[in-house]
């Protein structure tokens, strides 16, 4: 697995969070969870980013992935599928 460090903007209600976080625990990519519902730190910090405020976001490296595309993200990991 790459050594990036991996952010994911999250609410605690949305369901394509959860299958993100999923996703991501079952292929053992280590990433931080960023709720944006109850740090309005982390809301700024993900719309600077990403220009919106839907979630999932997922910061990947350099890379910004808004909602859960499983095949982007896996790409970007290196996740064969």
């Amino acid at each position: 697995m790459m050594n990036t460090q991996i952010i994911v903007y999250t609410t605690s209600s949305c369901f394509y969070c959860k299958i993100a976080r999923e996703f991501l625990k079952r292929n053992n990519v280590a990433f931080e969870e960023r709720d944006v519902l109850t740090s309005p730190a982390f809301m700024r910090e993900m719309e600077e980013k990403s220009h919106q405020r839907g979630v999932p976001v997922l910061l990947i490296g350099d890379g910004i992935y808004v909602g859960f595309d499983r095949p982007a993200i896996a790409s970007a990991l290196g996740i064969k599928e």
